[in-house]
């Protein structure tokens, strides 16, 4: 099965819980489960490859120009982390079936639970980088919804926004990193960078890409100074928090540290910057999780910790700290992600996680504290059990920091005092959680779980145990599978045994034991200490602060830039604009040009433009009388619908003489909803400004027309003329340019106009008519419509409609194409509009925008994927030529696909606005018409 499959069965799946809903509770879990389980299934056939040292890719062309394809990687390293992702969160799931109440809206749980883990294996599986932020970009989005799933809680929503505003800067960051990357590296394909490591290492620009990267890095996996988002997402339900701290998101940062070694690791700076920010953060998280008093804090904290320990493991830039930030990532994912549960657990049994209250529980849940207490002792490093080994290959690795002699003494202390405070905290959580005393003001009874419950804590268990008495059996062929794809060129030996004798790291590990039982043993003066000195650090409040000014900035920017008036919103985009062309043209290296004059325009040209020039004074000059201003604007466009026709360009004259239609009676129809006349504004200087800007654009676009007129010669009309036939199967140039050179430009478009039409929608739903003078003496006349108008209207829809249906299917050989056919559509549906006015929209329009919206730009979407489906670019189009008997010679493109999504799109936006214009009709008939019904054939006029 494809390596696409392994992203698209839980991107799909996720839907299918939206449409159970409420009533499906149970059936979401079970689905959930079932989306997982097929893609372990999908994944297991290519991993007897991949073990054997092999590396799956699969391309798909998606934006070639851009470097960017849909590329796949399967090879050690991102095998391991599929299992992790799909093991843990089927463990999750199972364990959320139990600890998610019946009354949550558990159907959206686990949309956005397949969501995250879709955006978690495309990260892992991504070959090209650009792909890879895409998906990371998406893990932030996914879990800011996670985090903020009680949307009713304030510090929910709070945290969760945390989390985005902190992970998406980052990803911003890693977004610059990477295409400096791919322009040191030769492209963005994994491959190819890791094969330009030395290149990328000797670039002047490596400082800027290793600091870009890893501040990407450091904010998802919650590095010092950036760690505090990880403390707060502790509102998530505990499954998120399970699987968010253990499997997916935080391990992102990791994983990339992990998949980039081998391009940007071995310099100076890579070891002074990222084993500094390990350190740091390892020392910080592990003092900070000993003072947590909620049972998740001091999880949280510690895998702060963890993290910091892993990262300075790949800072070392040695093989075998590499090996063993691998085999650590292992270690932490299965002890964390058990632990989190078993909090779960003793939060839902006993209604608290405050462990001032939650003391004595091996009473009352003997089975759930021996499993906790197994974890934590995982956690801890205690040894025959998982940590331990990988904590000792740690202090074995800070001894050797090779040229790093400054450091030589700094690593093996910290680490030494990580390992003091790992084993204090881990006390904390077996002590005063299970022992210490009797429970104190609790809610609840505590009592065990249901069976099924700690099974997934079970196994995870047994993981650690198995890890830490057999590690030779368990996890050493996925960890040299893993570390073969991490460490460049051959791998180095490697021993796992549980015992090496009395080493320098066996004493280290000794001295953390004993130094951990004596720091609990005085956690009391500790805790006071504490409670003088460290609340100043709260990075938290210090980023709500940033965050309260950056708001009250941003408000006062807001207020200051909309003020209500479109003329100022207008006057400062053409500022904005004059100054980015002025910019542009005073850096600009070329000579200024005088085009070639060639041939006379013509006296049909010239009478042309004197008529545009007419059209545009009086539009200028009547601006204040609205309707003449619409009219007068309507000539302008059907000027340049004739130089259009003069100049040989019969698409573009039709699609502009349609634009002028639609445009033109929309205007007038929304004219009706405002006052006749504009305000007069009789300030002279603000008149002279707007003059001076006015002039300066026109001057400033008609420079860029004589600038691109004279531009040397070789021009991209004969290029497309010859490519056009053979190439995309198309006589029409300019459609073919549309549906298949530029493609995708077009689909962006219809995106955009899509996305307009559900604007526009918002903006009248919530529009009001207010009384005033302004509409004094206005017709209303809900009811009586012109016979002659109404009569010819419904012969005219019908042939509109076969007209567009020609334009449609021709437009790729033809003048034509789904744009003019949707608005010449258009054009149809206004006419009934003003023959039958707003009740026939309401009663007999039975066209439903939304659908056309969604299914326009659906079938443009699944004819880029069909070209995929090929093994072509996004969008390339596929052509042939049919001859059936009798009809000679037919032309066939799957560009006829595409124009029908980009007609239904541009109906459905007409659609939409013809829809609330008769809304909004209908709202003012039963606001000042009432009673209509009773006078029917009879004229009114506005009460006003």
């Amino acid at each position: 099965m494809s390596l696409l499959a392994l992203i698209l069965l839980p991107l799909l799946g996720s839907l299918l819980p939206l449409i159970g809903g409420h009533r499906r509770l149970r059936a979401t879990a079970g689905w959930a489960a079932a989306v997982l389980g097929a893609t372990v299934a999908a994944v297991l056939p290519h991993a007897g490859a991949v073990q054997d040292g092999g590396v799956l890719v699969e391309r798909w062309s998606w934006v070639p120009a851009a470097g960017l394809d849909l590329a796949l990687r399967l090879d050690g390293l991102s095998l391991l982390f599929v299992f992790l992702v799909l093991g843990i969160g089927l463990l999750i799931v199972l364990y959320a079936f139990y600890y998610l109440p019946e009354r949550a809206p558990l159907h959206r749980f686990y949309v956005l639970f397949l969501l995250f883990a879709a955006s978690m294996l495309g990260v892992v599986l991504s070959e090209n980088l650009l792909l890879l932020v895409l998906f990371w970009e998406l893990t932030s989005l996914s879990s800011f919804l996670l985090i903020g799933f009680w949307n009713l809680d304030p510090a929910a929503r709070q945290s969760a926004r945390m989390a985005l505003v902190v992970t998406g800067g980052g990803g911003l960051a890693l977004l610059a990193g990477v295409l400096l990357l791919g322009s040191v590296a030769g492209g963005y394909d994994l491959t190819t960078v890791l094969a330009a490591g030395e290149a990328v290492r000797a670039d002047p620009a490596y400082p800027w890409i290793l600091g870009l990267i890893l501040l990407g890095v450091f904010t998802k996996s919650a590095q010092f100074p950036f760690h505090f988002w990880l403390p707060r997402a502790m509102s998530a339900p505990t499954p998120v928090s399970a699987y968010l701290h253990s499997a997916t998101m935080v391990k992102a940062g990791v994983f990339l540290l992990a998949r980039l070694f081998p391009a940007l690791a071995g310099t100076d700076l890579w070891f002074v910057l990222v084993t500094g920010a390990g350190l740091l953060t390892l020392l910080f998280g592990a003092f900070f999780a000993l003072f947590r008093h909620d049972l998740k804090g001091l999880l949280a904290y510690s895998t702060v910790s963890h993290l910091g320990l892993i990262t300075m493991l790949f800072g070392l830039g040695t093989p075998l700290g590499a090996v063993a930030g691998v085999f650590h990532i292992i270690n932490h994912a299965i002890f964390k992600a058990s632990l989190f549960m078993a909090a779960g657990i003793v939060e839902h049994e006993t209604g608290s996680r405050d462990m001032r209250k939650l003391n004595g529980l091996f009473g009352y849940m003997p089975y759930t504290a021996l499993l906790a207490m197994v974890a934590a002792a995982a956690m801890a490093g205690v040894p025959l059990l998982n940590g331990f080994l990988s904590k000792e290959m740690f202090f074995a690795e800070t001894l050797e920091t090779g040229l790093h002699a400054a450091w030589g003494l700094l690593l093996p202390a910290g680490a030494v005092l990580s390992g003091v405070f790992a084993l204090a905290y881990s006390l904390r959580f077996i002590h005063d959680v299970f022992f210490n005393g009797e429970p104190v003001g609790l809610t609840k009874t505590p009592h065990e779980p249901p069976r099924y419950m700690r099974v997934p804590i079970e196994v995870l268990v047994a993981l650690c145990l198995l890890v830490g008495i057999l590690p030779g059996l368990t996890v050493a062929p996925w960890l040299a599978m893993a570390a073969e794809q991490v460490v460049p060129g051959r791998l180095p030996d490697f021993d796992l045994a549980i015992w090496h004798g009395f080493t320098p790291p066996f004493f280290m590990s000794l001295t953390a034991l004993v130094g951990g039982v004596l720091l609990y043993a005085a956690r009391q003066r500790v805790y006071r200490w504490h409670d003088r000195l460290v609340p100043q650090l709260d990075m938290q409040a210090w980023f709500v602060r940033a965050e309260a000014a950056a708001v009250r900035g941003g408000g006062r920017v807001t207020r200051w830039l909309e003020n209500g008036s479109l003329q100022r919103y207008q006057l400062l985009f053409l500022l904005a604009v004059l100054a980015l062309v002025g910019a542009g043209w005073a850096t600009a290296t070329r000579p200024f040009l005088v085009p070639d004059a060639g041939p006379g325009p013509g006296p049909s040209a010239v009478l042309i433009a004197l008529g545009l020039s007419l059209g545009a004074g009086a539009t200028v000059v009547l601006r204040r009388r609205r309707f003449l201003a619409v009219l007068w604007l309507g000539v302008v466009g059907l000027g340049v619908a004739l130089l259009f026709v003069r100049f040989a360009a019969p698409d573009l004259a039709l699609t502009m003489l349609t634009v002028e239609l639609v445009t033109g009676v929309l205007l007038l129809l929304a004219l009706y909803f405002l006052p006749q006349r504009s305000p007069v504004d009789s300030a002279t200087p603000r008149r002279l400004r707007d003059a001076a800007v006015a002039g300066l654009a026109g001057a400033t676009v008609g420079g860029l027309l004589w600038r691109t007129l004279a531009s040397e010669p070789g021009r991209i009309g004969p290029e497309f003329l010859e490519r056009s036939l053979p190439e995309a199967g198309g006589a029409n140039v300019v459609n073919t340019i549309l549906v298949d050179f530029r493609g995708f430009d077009t689909l962006g478009e219809i995106t955009v106009l899509a996305i307009a039409a559900v604007g526009i929608l918002t903006m009248l739903r919530g529009f009001l008519v207010p009384p005033g003078p302004d509409l004094r003496g206005m017709r209303w006349d809900p009811d009586v419509h012109p016979l002659v108008l109404v009569t010819i209207s419904r012969g005219l829809l019908p042939l509109a409609l076969v007209v567009s249906l020609f334009l449609l299917v021709r437009g790729h050989h033809e003048p034509g194409g789904g744009f003019v056919a949707g608005l010449v559509t258009g054009v149809a549906l206004i006419l009934q509009y003003l023959a039958s006015g707003s009740r026939w929209t309401r009663d007999r329009l039975r066209l439903r925008y939304r659908p056309l919206l969604a299914g326009g730009l659906g079938v443009a979407t699944a004819t880029g994927l069909l070209a995929w489906a090929w093994g072509q670019p996004f969008l390339a189009a596929a052509h042939g030529h049919l001859h059936p008997p009798l009809l000679g010679d037919i032309a066939l493109s799957t560009t006829l696909l595409f124009d029908i999504g980009v007609y239904l799109t541009v109906v459905g936006a007409v659609t939409l606005i013809l829809a609330e214009l008769g809304r909004l009709g209908q709202k003012l008939e039963d606001r000042f018409f009432p009673a209509h019904d009773q006078q029917e054939g009879e004229g009114s006029e506005w009460p006003w």
